[in-house]
């Protein structure tokens, strides 16, 4: 990017599986963007809906990348991103909905903070539209085990948006939902680890560009309404599997020594707290998807590491950790509002 350009070139890539419903819906308001400079990618991930016929006869002028076959959220953005040029991108959901001018206000936050790496909108429920949406609100944050956290969300406690985090403020992980990133960052990271597939990507890839010494921002002068759980339910088994599995390979890899060792061991109890507890209210899937999520993560210490992504660097403490346990403020003492358990952070 030359410092007289005003409007630099923004690759907007939309990850697409059998969700031309979506792409039907909310593509319109991605087109209708006000950003003079703007690329429309479309990644499709082995679709049998006939979303890429579709496309091509409606949007004959949007870009369609298509992907031999499903390798999920990770894996299917770094082959799709690898046929991407421009050097700005935003990753968008396909169950978006965006606002008229999101994407000004970020282009201008990367245009005056050159160490910054990636930045997150303000993520609002699309079917709610004054509360906060689960999929990253206003900004995500970590706890000192690993369990991930938002400005606007304590695990499944949802903030009314009233304004109170529209301060752009350095944040711990950008939502995959709508991830604004330079794209020779993501490349110098080594883009997401593909073992993951998907959930907790985006989570990992952020440590690991923290660690390698860019910054990550929130933007809530950018909107955008996210409907969220499109692939797979939350209380999908898969979906449970992979996220508590994940969390425990991001711990191990971007912690160190003796950290690793005894955060992923209290987690392990943590997490054996919670399936029984869920056994015990007569969720037996959820109890399996964690005992299975832990068998995989030891699968991975074996036999899996070769295939992921670890820190290229090591060069900078990551912002937006919280050092407490977000378990303890919520369930123990009751606190569901991130401005009650991270004081004087808006």
């Amino acid at each position: 990017m030359q410092p007289s350009d005003p409007h630099p070139k923004l690759a907007v890539v939309i990850l697409n599986w059998n969700g031309k419903h979506y792409l039907e819906q909310f593509l319109p308001f991605v087109l209708a963007s006000t950003y003079p400079n703007m690329v429309v990618y479309v990644a499709d991930n082995a679709s049998s809906d006939g979303s890429t016929d579709w496309l091509a006869a409606q949007y004959p002028s949007i870009n369609i990348i298509r992907n031999p076959s499903n390798e999920g959220f990770a894996g299917g953005y770094n082959m799709a991103l690898s046929h991407v040029e421009e050097e700005f991108m935003v990753l968008l959901n396909s169950d978006i909905e965006v606002s008229p001018g999101w994407i000004e206000p970020v282009m201008n936050m990367f245009k005056q903070n050159p160490d910054v790496a990636a930045i997150q909108p303000k993520i609002l429920d699309y079917k709610n539209k004054e509360s906060f949406e689960y999929a990253g609100a206003a900004g995500g944050w970590i706890d000192r085990f690993g369990y991930p956290f938002s400005k606007g969300r304590i695990f499944d406690v949802l903030e009314k948006d009233e304004h109170q985090y529209d301060k752009p403020a350095p944040i711990f992980w950008a939502s995959g939902a709508a991830l604004f990133i330079r794209h020779s960052a993501f490349n110098e990271v080594g883009g997401f680890d593909g073992y993951f597939f998907a959930h907790q990507e985006e989570i990992d890839l952020c440590w690991r560009l923290q660690l390698a010494g860019h910054r990550l921002m929130s933007c809530p002068a950018s909107i955008i309404y996210h409907i969220g759980g499109g692939t797979l339910a939350k209380n999908n088994p898969k979906k449970i599997y992979l996220n508590f599995r994940n969390n425990l390979i991001m711990l191990w890899k971007n912690l160190e020594g003796m950290d690793a060792v005894m955060t992923v061991g209290f987690r392990f109890l943590l997490d054996a707290i919670s399936a029984w507890k869920n056994l015990l209210s007569g969720q037996s899937y959820f109890f399996t998807a964690v005992a299975k999520a832990h068998f995989g993560f030891f699968i991975w210490l074996l036999s899996g590491q070769k295939e992921s992504i670890f820190p290229s660097k090591r060069i900078a403490k990551p912002a937006g950790r919280y050092m407490g346990s977000v378990v303890w403020q919520h369930f123990a003492k009751g606190k569901s509002r991130f401005s009650e358990i991270v004081e004087n952070c808006n």
